[in-house]
Formats: structure tokens, sequence, C-alpha cells
């Protein structure tokens, strides 16, 4: 035990060169992001295979709606992360495995009752997709099946979200990895050995999430310590610092699904095949920037720790290297969709029509456009772990709301369904800009001292006017 202790004292970030944490930290949690995604990528191919719209589309409606109640385990993990890493940060180990205990506990509590309250209104949400008819009838049934494995899924969240904030990037990834596994080995055995479709898909999503419920406790009680006894005192000394993070955190990852789940109403204007195109998009998206999704879990303990610590230059540094590793990720990555187009269609046997035509918008100038949301990914890090969480509420909620609904209204009314897509990155970029700004100038204020980067002068500019006012 005293070996685990040791172990959870220390703070690895608060050395070294955050570029190269930055990266290491990212691409170990993107190969586990990745793995998941991956799987739900082959879903699509198979799917796909089968020769029947109606289940793509189906698909695509009950992916806004899991990215819905995937983004609730999100805020938890965040809360989780962000209080761990700070305490490891300050050295206070008791403190981390306290709050890491209460984190969890609270986590599966809340994220039970989450999942009863969208498994009862099934119907009703997907309904305000769009979905109607036949594939009303089998988003829902996917669905069923999938929801109550949310507690599961939120136990691996936050879990890999502990292992993160110890430093400890590769046990993490080795959690998502192994879920990716069994869900890879139980799709086709699944969906077409046993011909079951649908609902062999959703079964091997449920046994995969179990997997990585599991593969993350493991490392946190063999060499972290493992989690104190729960107390009513000790939850409640808990209860407000996790909620402070948590709520704001929530309603952040919350808009994101909620202005997808407009986008999805908007190209189903357009029909199965656009919305069955919209998906195919939306699966290749986390494959391919899985390392932009991972950096905003990947930064946070590196700045948590280094503010924890009072070490006022590494964390600008960190913000700074964050936006450069986006930027360069998101370059390479936009390269390698537009060569690989024609793999792309024969994969998902595309032919001429709007479907083909959003896959190719996207894997091409638009996936470019991506490294917004890397800066948004970023700021968000930093406004969870300086303090201001509900920053990050504004920022998100703006973005999917003023950011997404007139820019796709107006892209829409240009373009038509290839305009949805594009309005919805433009607002993202303008979004993307402000949370820039207000990032800077939460670190300008916090740390004042901080190493002079570019538009600093900006920075102290905005943060004048407001002792001003």
């Amino acid at each position: 035990m005293s070996d685990a202790k040791a172990t959870t004292s220390k703070a690895v970030f608060t050395q070294g060169s955050l570029f190269r944490h930055i990266a290491v930290m990212s691409f170990t949690a993107s190969i586990g992001l990745m793995a998941v995604f991956l799987v739900d990528f082959v879903d699509m191919i198979f799917i796909s295979m089968l020769g029947k719209a109606e289940l793509a589309a189906a698909v695509g409606y009950a992916g806004a709606i899991l990215f819905f109640t995937t983004s609730f385990g999100i805020g938890m993990a965040i809360a989780a992360g962000a209080l761990v890493s700070r305490a490891l940060g300050a050295g206070e180990a008791e403190e981390a495995r306290r709050r890491a205990t209460n984190s969890l506990i609270y986590g599966v509590v809340f994220g039970a009752l989450f999942a009863a309250v969208v498994w009862l209104n099934l119907p009703f949400l997907a309904g305000l997709l769009g979905a109607t008819d036949g594939t009303l009838d089998l988003a829902v049934h996917y669905l069923r099946i999938i929801v109550p494995s949310l507690p599961f899924l939120m136990i691996g969240m936050i879990g890999g979200a502990i292992l993160r904030a110890h430093g400890d990037a590769r046990r993490a990834m080795m959690a998502t990895i192994w879920g990716g596994l069994v869900n890879a080995v139980l799709d086709p055995i699944l969906i077409f050995g046993l011909d079951l479709e649908l609902t062999g898909a959703a079964m091997a999503s449920v046994c995969a999430r179990l997997t990585i419920a599991f593969v993350a406790l493991l490392p946190l009680i063999r060499h972290y310590g493992g989690f104190d006894r729960p107390t009513v005192r000790s939850l409640t000394i808990d209860i407000r610092p996790i909620l402070a993070i948590a709520v704001p955190a929530i309603l952040t990852q919350l808009a994101t699904p909620i202005g997808q789940a407009y986008v999805t109403r908007a190209m189903a204007a357009y029909g199965e095949e656009a919305v069955a195109g919209m998906a195919i998009v939306a699966r290749m998206t986390p494959v391919g920037f899985g390392i932009i999704f991972a950096l905003s879990g990947a930064i946070g303990p590196i700045i948590g720790q280094n503010a924890g610590a009072n070490l006022n230059d590494r964390v600008s540094t960190a913000f700074r290297d964050g936006l450069l590793f986006a930027g360069l990720v998101v370059v390479v990555v936009s390269g390698l969709f537009f060569l690989a187009r024609p793999g792309i269609q024969y994969l998902f046997q595309l032919e001429d029509g709007v479907a083909l035509t959003l896959v190719f918008l996207f894997a091409g100038p638009l996936s470019l456009m991506f490294f917004f949301n890397g800066v948004i990914f970023v700021a968000n890090a930093a406004f969870n772990n300086l303090g201001h969480p509900f920053y990050s509420t504004i920022i998100n909620w703006g973005r999917h709301t003023l950011g997404t609904i007139p820019f796709v209204l107006v892209g829409a009314a240009w373009f038509g369904a290839p305009g949805v897509l594009i309005g919805q990155y433009v607002g993202g970029a303008v979004f993307a800009g402000l949370a820039y700004i207000l990032a800077r100038r939460v670190i300008a204020m916090q740390y004042p001292d901080a190493p002079s980067e570019p538009f600093a002068r900006q920075v102290r500019l905005f943060s004048l006017l407001h002792h001003r006012r």
C-alpha cells in the first residue's frame, strides 16, 4: 500500500517537455478511443453491407442519442480528472484517492438515473430527430438494448480519467482497446453469424462497455491504492467540488449532442440517404480525429497538475502547445482522408448521390476545419482545470445554438444537404475564436507573470477593460 501511495503522490507533468507530455497522452488516449470508434466505423460498414438504407439511417438517429448519453459520462469524467489531478499536483495523495472514490460513486448513481430517464423517452427523442415509421422502430429497438449499460460505460470513463490524472495514459488506453476488441470480435458473429443485424450490434456494444469498466478499475486497485471505504462524511465533503465541475461540464458536453440533433433533423429533410451519408461522416470523424478528441482529456491533467503546483509559465505553455499539436494533427489527417476517398467509397458501397457528396465533402476541405474543434477542446480543458468550468458551458452552448442553428439554416438554403455540414463547421470556427480569446484572458488574469505569447497584448487589454468595468 505504501508503494501505491508513493505512486499516487507523483505529479509527473510538472517536469519535462510539455509538448511531449501532450503528444504522448493524446496518442495513447486516442489509441484507446479509436479502438472503440473504429468498431463503430466497422459496424456501419457491416450494416451498409446489408443493403438496407433504413438500417443505416436508424444507426444515424441512434448515434445522436447515444452521443447525448455519452456526453453525460464525459462531464463526470472531466470532474474526476480535474479534482484528482489538482490534488496530485498539490501532493495530497489521500485527498486524491478519496475524490477518486466519491467521483466514481456519484458517477454511477447519476448515470443510472440519467439512463432511466432517457430509456423511458426513447420514442419521443428519436422522433424529435426526424425518425419516422420503420426507421423510428429500428432506432428505438437498438437503443433500448444499449442505454441501460450507461452506468458501466461511466465506470470505464471515470476510471480512465483517474488513470490519466495519475499520468497513466497507457493503462487508460488499454481499457478502451480491450472494449474495442470485444466489440470487434462479437460484431460479425452476432450481426452476420446469428443474423441478428441491429440487435447483434447493440449486444456487442453492451459487452464492450462491461469490458471497459472492468479493465479501467483493475489497475486503479492494483497500482494506485484502490479506493477508500465510502462514508457519509466523505461523500458530503466532495459533493460540492464534484458538482461544481461536473454540472457545468455535463451541461457543456450535452450542448454537443443537442446541436448535433438539430443538424440531424435538418439533414432528415433531404431523405434517408442524406442521413445515412451524415452517419458515415459521423463514424469517420472520431476514427480520423480520435487524437483531437483525446486531446481534451489528455491536456486537462497536464494543466491541472501544473496549476496545482503553481507553475504558472507551464500552464500558459501547455495551452499554446495544445493548439500547435491540434493544428499539426488536423493537417495530416485531412490529407489522409483526401487520399482515401476511393477506398471510402468502395467500403460503404456509395454510388453517385447525396450520401457520396457529403462523404467526399468531409474527406476534403471540410475536414481541415476540424482544427477549430480542437481549439474549443483545449480551451475547455483550460477552463475546467483553472476554476472556470462555466466558461466551457457558455462556449459550448453558444457554439451549438447560435453557432449552429443560423449557420445551418443559411448553409442549407444556399447549398442544400452539403450546406448543413458547411454551416455547422463555419459556426464552429466563429466560436473557436471566442474560446481562444477567453482562455488567454483567463490565463493572463490568473497568471499575470506567464510568458508572453501571440495575442498577449490583446489578452491584457481585455483584462484591463474587465477590471475597469
